[in-house]
């Protein structure tokens, strides 16, 4: 299997990408949170606060499937 991630969410909203993660990862999906945001400037303009959630690709439907029934 490829180890290729690919993007499940984005949010500007960081406290919620955390979440998000910790509920993939009790499930056994392996979560990155990637942003552009340097911490001692609390930008959130645009693509500077964008916090992007990525899931391997072949976790990614299972992923969606949790997102959704945690809804």
């Amino acid at each position: 299997m490829s180890e290729r991630w690919v993007t499940l969410r984005i949010t500007y909203d960081p406290l919620e990408a955390e979440m998000i993660k910790d509920l993939l990862e009790s499930g056994g999906i392996p979560v990155v949170l990637r942003s552009s945001k340097v911490s001692p400037y609390p930008v959130n303009v645009g693509r500077m606060g964008e916090v992007t959630i990525l899931v391997k690709e072949e976790d990614r439907e299972a992923a969606e499937k949790a997102l959704t029934e945690a809804s």
